[in-house]
């Protein structure tokens, strides 16, 4: 009886192993999802207490740095790095769009409404991209196919969520003890919805420019980690600049052991560093299309969260608006894969078409050169 015990308890043990190794990225993209919702509950909370945004932006970019540099002298020492003034030139715009711009605007709107409200742009960057990229013909709207009605009517509906979200409210849900939330800070911080949802769309678009201005970088520096870590390094040096002439008290730039110092090393840690790291190796194994499919996650544990911890109310128009942006970003990217899938597909048969047809002629070309070799022709003559 023992021995069948043993047994079993093994080959559960080794079922779980396999479970946990077959289902690794799937993993790791929720764990992704979890650092990005503390980091938005964390800022939330730093923010409406009165934490500078610049000197949390320049702050967290050199813990980012500091945490990103032993991966770049890892898995990149010894490969030639040429840093021509055109590099540099592709870092500097990386980390101003990428970086200090759309985190100090997300920051701004993050702060002048709630996280929830905040994290639903964040799933609007894929759409901005869409949208920019048809704008400059970078893209094709492709409504001849189900792929690209898919991209299309997905991205009408996040932007529809979004809207609905920002206008609609309709009637509110505490989950918990109203009294309790009304004395949290984050309730009693005044909130500037119009002001914030321009400034998050400015944010929206920053991260849009940063995605195309990251594939200009990648063509003339293709040093991942290392183009990373001195993109981090820019920011902190962009965002000290424009803090400081912003505000240049002590007051703005002192550190204290506090909640907004575990913001400052949580979010250059785990929400930069660690999740960059996880990201770049997840698109390895699964593709860049696979990450962005877990960003709703995020709506979701932030919405719930926000309103558990911080107290503030779900809404009706919150919760449509969740609805339709996860299903219209759904929606764009299966349309989005199954167009790629179907690119990549044609290049493979054009190549294959293209290898046939130089076969072909290469057999016929010796055919007609062995027909009319000299051994030939003295064989044609002696028949």
């Amino acid at each position: 009886m023992s021995d069948t015990n043993r047994a079993t308890e093994e080959k559960s043990k080794r079922g779980l192993k396999e479970w946990f190794k077959s289902s690794q990225v799937l993993l790791s993209m929720i764990l992704v999802q979890v650092f990005v919702t503390g980091l938005q509950l964390l800022s939330r909370v730093v923010l409406v207490q009165g934490s500078f945004i610049f000197s949390l932006i320049a702050y967290r970019f050199i813990v980012a740095t500091i945490c990103v540099a032993p991966f770049a002298l890892y898995f990149e020492r010894g490969r030639t790095k040429d840093f021509t003034p055109k590099v540099w030139f592709w870092l500097f715009v990386n980390a101003l769009m990428g970086m200090t711009l759309a985190q100090g605007l997300f920051y701004y709107g993050l702060k002048d409404t709630s996280a929830t409200y905040a994290v639903n742009f964040l799933n609007l960057v894929p759409i901005c991209t869409f949208f920019t990229s048809i704008i400059f013909r970078l893209e094709k709207l492709g409504l001849h196919t189900w792929a690209g009605r898919a991209k299309c009517g997905g991205a009408i509906l996040c932007v529809g969520g979004a809207l609905v979200t920002s206008i609609y409210k309709g009637k509110k849900f505490y989950l918990g003890h109203q009294s309790h939330h009304v004395q949290t800070v984050a309730t009693a911080h005044e909130t500037h919805m119009l002001r914030g949802t321009f400034v998050l769309i400015c944010s929206c678009f920053s991260y849009t420019a940063w995605f195309l201005v990251q594939v200009q970088l990648l063509k003339v520096f293709p040093l991942r980690y290392t183009g990373t870590m001195l993109a981090c390094v820019l920011a902190a040096i962009q965002g000290g600049i424009i803090g400081v002439c912003i505000d240049s008290s002590k007051a703005a730039w002192k550190l204290e052991w506090n909640l907004q110092l575990v913001t400052i090393v949580y979010s250059g840690a785990l929400a930069t560093a660690a999740t960059f790291t996880i990201l770049s190796w997840a698109i390895t194994i699964k593709g860049p299309s696979y990450p962005p499919m877990f960003n709703p996650l995020a709506l979701i544990f932030v919405a719930f969260s926000e309103a558990i911890i911080l107290g503030e109310p779900l809404t009706v128009g919150t919760l449509l608006g969740m609805v339709l942006i996860m299903v219209g970003l759904y929606s764009f990217l299966w349309g989005k894969n199954n167009e790629t899938m179907r690119r990549v597909q044609q290049l493979a048969s054009t190549k294959i078409s293209n290898i046939t047809n130089l076969s072909i002629r290469t057999e016929s070309m010796t055919t007609i050169v062995s027909s009319s070799s000299p051994m030939n022709s003295v064989g044609l003559a002696r028949t």
